[in-house]
């Protein structure tokens, strides 16, 4: 099993963040870290701080020279794709070719709500995905794109420079709806991020992944499977490890430790030791 970690820009200061991440940077066991896209936080005190994740990002992967670096995930509704499309291009020349390019279809209704963004049924939100992963895979793919749907439409339209990872930077879904995010990731994604819940369960959304990649004829070797596995406030790295044990069985390939706040560069290497031997 590999090893990530992910630091949430919300209820911390950037100081802090900036700190973990040269740290990790210079600890093997870590290959990626991550950032989350949303502008108030969640799960927690929605009036509290949140920084961008990815213009955090950005910076983070100029303080950096050897992580790989992502946003799990990018809400689509928040931006239109060809909008995305040239940020992740220009994401990825920025840092030498290392973005994972997380993407989902969104979800949180309290932000759209303030900000006026229409978040739209379960069905419109995940026809609205579906478009924007073929806007996105077109754009950095090919010199021109031509693209007519309901929700986006392109024009000779260009994205140029491309990335430095051909034919683009791994893109990594996240979510677990067995009928479209599951089907999607099996069409469009390098990477399936299991948000987190039961082992149970996340073998059984793997067999449906799995299904979804035996209708188009897709081996699912080649879709890397992750989940959050959390640290909690107490710094407890045994509790960790123990996540990690119980999906290791399952097939899980990417654990993607998710550090609370108040960040600190301090757990780092406790949590490198204890995982070094899974």
């Amino acid at each position: 099993m590999r090893f990530a970690i992910k630091t949430s820009p919300q209820h911390t200061t950037w100081t802090d963040m900036l700190e973990v991440w040269r740290a990790a940077d210079d600890i093997d066991v870590f290959e990626s870290a991550w950032t989350f896209d949303h502008f108030y936080p969640i799960f927690s005190d929605s009036t509290g701080p949140c920084l961008d994740g990815w213009l955090t990002l950005t910076a983070l992967a100029q303080a950096t020279r050897r992580l790989r670096v992502g946003v799990l995930v990018t809400g689509i509704v928040y931006r239109h794709p060809a909008v995305l499309a040239n940020m992740a291009a220009t994401l990825d020349v920025i840092s030498g070719g290392r973005l994972e390019l997380g993407l989902g279809a969104g979800w949180n209704l309290e932000e759209c709500d303030a900000y006026g963004i229409e978040l739209g049924s379960l069905k419109e939100r995940f026809d609205r995905f579906d478009e924007a992963l073929e806007v996105i895979t077109s754009l950095l793919t090919n010199e021109t794109s031509d693209f007519k749907g309901q929700y986006f439409t392109l024009t000779a339209a260009r994205c140029e420079p491309k990335a430095v990872q051909r034919p683009y930077p791994p893109i990594c879904i996240g979510g677990t709806g067995e009928k479209r995010t599951l089907r999607s990731t099996a069409r469009f994604a390098q990477h399936w991020n299991y948000p987190g819940g039961t082992v149970e369960e996340f073998s059984k959304k793997l067999d449906v992944l799995r299904g979804h990649c035996a209708a188009i004829g897709r081996d699912p070797a080649e879709i890397t499977v992750s989940t959050h596995l959390r640290l909690g406030a107490d710094g407890d790295v045994g509790a960790v490890v123990e996540q990690a044990e119980g999906y290791a069985g399952a097939g899980l390939d990417l654990g993607i430790v998710y550090l609370p706040p108040p960040h600190t560069p301090a757990v780092l290497e406790p949590l490198a030791k204890a995982l070094a031997a899974l």
